[in-house]
């Protein structure tokens, strides 16, 4: 027993519970594939609402049919999605992760890899029909994008010093049959730590191109965990048991054997090419730049393999669900017991548009305003390019629901005395692209320390009244009788009961109880006592 889904065995597992769509009509992967997958996201539908979708008659714009099906946003469609590949409830996800960076579990070798039904290899990858050829890989943003881009491609490399693996996920520029560029995301990465060193040593990097691994392998991959921490371990104490591993045919690296394909190869480090410009999880046309590139030796694949892409580009997507489900955890657990801030609650990462990393609320009970502000302050360097506006705000205020947010921001902070600002930051993954132009070819360069981030204390600091909504029970009560009616169906949205945020005295509160008997005359009474001369 594995112990972990398959990408077979978890779409079968979607498809049982409602979270799959196959597409059997003909799909071009050039036009139409991922266009008619983004409409989940930019339509107006709900994350709820979002599915997978497994597409099973592709063909290209030559008119080239293909016999590989494309799974698109079958891993983090939405969030039920992701702790489906988890084999757990979304309630369960936090506690995996926790879990499994507390206590790793080193992989296994197997022989008989399902991955290695298939082998490809020599003059046969530069055939027509070969390398490449073979795969329907889609073109991501249809108009812009000047070829197909593997994204749901996770490099494996190693550390030339220490052997230790590293495996991160980053796009791929198909050049040609035998010949991919990668986008390591700019400086700090450890495929670039290792590119380095390898080309300080004069040699190239030995590097295995991994697509449709099983889905616990993928949400280990996109994360982001400490330099020398290998994700393969981390994603066996996700589930529990230990990744199956097999290794390669021409390199000395180790991939997952339930995976469907895998490309093995050499990553030149004594040359680079442009590569680029593909719309990235910013929002924004990432501008070409040069790159390093790979020489694929060898292909393998299972006999009826499928082909899994993401939709990234602009957020919310399947590439940012799949990342703020892990970082959300990760980021809350470094403020609670890393630094030791027992009143935060938990940190949410703003998704639509921003792309998770700018706009971070931070959730607490009952804070001292020390630890607001060690809050906020930390939080603006947790990672590289995280954090640009942060807000720390109240446990009834919603950090889901930026209406809630702004309404904090709007009545329980006063600026000059709840606003501060950081600088000498790096914007990290984000435009602008300073010397970049349309076709300009430009080298990966440290961004320079000339950012900010916006800290706001947008929590209480003396009472206020209540929030101006009937208490609960009546709300409760209300929603018992709309449904009855057959009412839309609704979805509660905080604050949708009013609750005392403190200045509320006793005496109010029993005028509220008179009133609900009817016998808010008694107050009327009681306040006639009370006239002043005017």
């Amino acid at each position: 027993m594995k112990g972990y889904y398959d990408l077979h065995e978890h779409l079968e597992n979607l498809e049982k519970k409602g979270l799959l769509i196959r597409v059997t009509r003909e799909i071009n992967k050039d036009t139409q594939l991922h266009p008619l997958v983004r409409w989940q996201y930019r339509g107006g539908l709900s994350d709820a609402e979002r599915k997978a979708f497994l597409f099973e008659n592709v063909v290209d714009s030559k008119g080239k049919k293909y016999s590989i099906s494309v799974a698109v946003a079958a891993l983090a469609g939405n969030r039920e999605i992701y702790a489906a590949g988890l084999q757990c409830s979304l309630e369960e996800v936090r506690e995996k992760w926790e879990r499994a960076m507390a206590g790793p579990i080193k992989p296994i070798l197997v022989e008989n890899a399902p991955v290695m039904e298939e082998v490809h290899m020599g003059a046969e990858l530069l055939a027509e029909g070969g390398g490449f050829d073979e795969f329907p890989v889609p073109i991501s943003t249809p108009g812009f994008d000047n070829a197909p881009y593997t994204t749901c491609t996770h490099w494996i490399t190693k550390d030339p010093d220490t052997g230790i693996p590293n495996i991160g996920n980053y796009r791929g520029h198909i050049k040609g049959r035998n010949k991919i560029g990668v986008f390591p995301c700019g400086l700090g990465q450890d495929i670039l730590v290792h590119w380095q060193k390898c080309k300080d040593r004069g040699i190239p990097l030995q590097a295995a191109l991994v697509v449709g691994a099983p889905p616990v392998v993928s949400y280990a991959a996109v994360q982001k965990v400490p330099y020398g921490l290998d994700e393969i371990s981390i994603a066996g104490g996700l589930v529990g048991a230990p990744i199956r591993m097999a290794k390669c045919k021409t390199v000395d690296l180790e991939v997952p054997a339930d995976a469907e394909i895998v490309f093995e190869g050499i990553i030149r480090t004594d040359v680079m090419e442009p590569e680029g410009p593909f719309g990235e999880s910013h929002g924004y046309m990432h501008p070409r730049q040069l790159n390093p590139f790979m020489e694929i030796s060898c292909v393998t694949h299972k006999k009826k393999p499928i082909w899994v892409s993401f939709i990234s580009q602009v957020t919310p997507s399947e590439s940012s669900v799949i990342k703020k489900i892990g970082y959300e955890p990760l980021f809350t657990e470094y403020l609670q017991k890393t630094l030791s801030i027992k009143s935060v609650i938990k940190v949410s990462m703003h998704e639509p548009l921003t792309n998770l990393r700018k706009v971070i609320v931070i959730q607490m009970r009952n804070p001292k305003e020390v630890d607001v502000w060690r809050a906020l302050n930390a939080s603006a360097i947790f990672h590289q390019g995280v954090g640009k506006i942060i807000i720390a705000v109240d446990e009834d205020i919603d950090p889901e629901n930026m209406d809630a947010v702004m309404w904090a921001m709007s009545y329980r902070m006063k600026p000059h005395k709840d606003v501060d600002i950081v600088k000498g930051l790096v914007k990290g993954h984000a435009p602008p692209f300073s010397g970049a132009s349309d076709s300009q070819d430009v080298a990966v360069h440290a961004d320079p320390a000339n950012e900010s981030a916006l800290l706001i204390n947008a929590v209480l600091k003396e009472p206020f009244p209540p929030v101006s909504l009937p208490k609960k029970e009546f709300m409760e009560e209300a929603k018992k009788i709309w449904e009855e009616l057959g009412l839309p169906k609704i979805t509660p949205e905080a604050p949708w009961y009013g609750y005392s945020l403190g200045q509320w005295d006793s005496e109010l509160e029993e005028e509220a109880e008179l009133a609900l008997k009817g016998d808010h005359y008694l107050t009327g009474e009681k306040l006639a006592k009370r006239q002043v001369k005017v």
